[in-house]
């Protein structure tokens, strides 16, 4: 038992003292009469069993809350300042703490260097999609304005990536649209669902639910990007609304190649990009799903997927009403 070899010493010193006494009380003192003797030692036994069991009660307290400590993601050793080398974890722990301070504020500084770099390159691109609608060779226009619109897609992402990592992540829960929010998503990626002739099929009523619109937008367009990433011949994209006893659950579908059955259980992991590689059409970061995962469970959303593969993928994000 543990509490037996945390104690060992303890016991081996409570039996050496308990045999010299009796060892004194035998040969030392003859004369004297063995029922004192018999008596001390039942004496001692029952005031040793009485501190044993309190010290023993103790201790599996001890343990029960260390295990409940050890479980748990906070900091623990405040909660034990009697133990042992208290001073050298309290040690430790405030170097690292200082040393994670330093990153996180060196952490925070890139971000907002990187948040800056994206608001002065948006103003030459949106100048350079201007200038590209002067372009008379109407194929070389249509190329640039794919490109210009691509890195335009791509710097919204850098800013939105920029302020979820920030410690100053900007939520404001209120009444929306969900119909709106659809709509709004569908003009961000206008451009590409034209260029890919998609066929959209809207069928949601006008819900008012409690989340932050720029978020539900920015995962909306996050879906409707993988279903044009994901697009075949004769693309669909189908999204619709279900009223739930608790809220609404927004549902996108596009008729694409869909997600390997391997794979559907890790998409919303970081970096995480999947077995079919976009048949090498694209170079995915495997950062969309997983930043679409962490805004979802800030704003108290869930999302789910079900796909089957060469037919259709479909993403199910649940809106608990307040």
């Amino acid at each position: 038992m543990n509490y037996l070899k945390k104690r060992k010493e303890s016991i081996l010193i409570c039996l050496l003292l308990c045999i010299s006494y009796n060892l004194y009380f035998v040969f030392l003192l003859p004369h004297a009469d063995n029922a004192y003797l018999y008596y001390l030692d039942s004496l001692l036994a029952a005031c040793m069993l009485c501190f044993g069991a309190v010290d023993y009660l103790q201790f599996r307290k001890f343990q029960n809350k260390k295990k409940q400590g050890l479980s748990s993601d906070a900091l623990i050793y405040q909660e034990f300042p009697n133990m042992e080398n208290y001073d050298i974890a309290e040690h430790d722990v405030e170097v690292l703490q200082n040393q994670l301070r330093e990153q996180f504020d060196y952490t925070c500084d890139l971000s907002d260097y990187i948040a800056k770099w994206c608001h002065e390159v948006k103003i030459p691109l949106a100048a350079s999609l201007l200038m590209n609608e002067r372009i008379q060779d109407t194929d070389l226009r249509y190329s640039m304005e794919e490109q210009l619109e691509k890195m335009n897609s791509r710097l919204k992402d850098i800013l939105l990536g920029c302020k979820i990592q920030s410690s100053l992540f900007d939520i404001q829960i209120k009444s929306v649209s969900l119909l709106e929010c659809v709509r709004t998503s569908i003009k961000n990626n206008q451009f590409f669902l034209i260029r890919s002739h998609f066929q959209i099929e809207i069928d949601i009523e006008d819900h008012l639910v409690y989340t932050d619109k720029n978020w539900l937008v920015y995962i909306l367009d996050q879906l409707i990007s993988n279903a044009i990433k994901y697009a075949m011949e004769d693309a669909t994209l189908r999204i619709w609304s279900r009223k739930q006893e608790d809220g609404v659950c927004l549902l996108v579908e596009d008729h694409g190649e869909g997600i390997e059955e391997q794979d559907i259980r890790r998409i919303f992991e970081k970096g995480y990009t999947g077995s079919n590689h976009h048949n090498g059409k694209y170079k995915s970061t495997g950062m969309g799903l997983y930043m679409t995962a962490k805004i979802i469970e800030k704003l108290g959303h869930t999302i789910s997927v079900e796909s089957k593969k060469g037919q259709y993928t479909r993403f199910m994000i649940e809106i608990i009403s307040q």
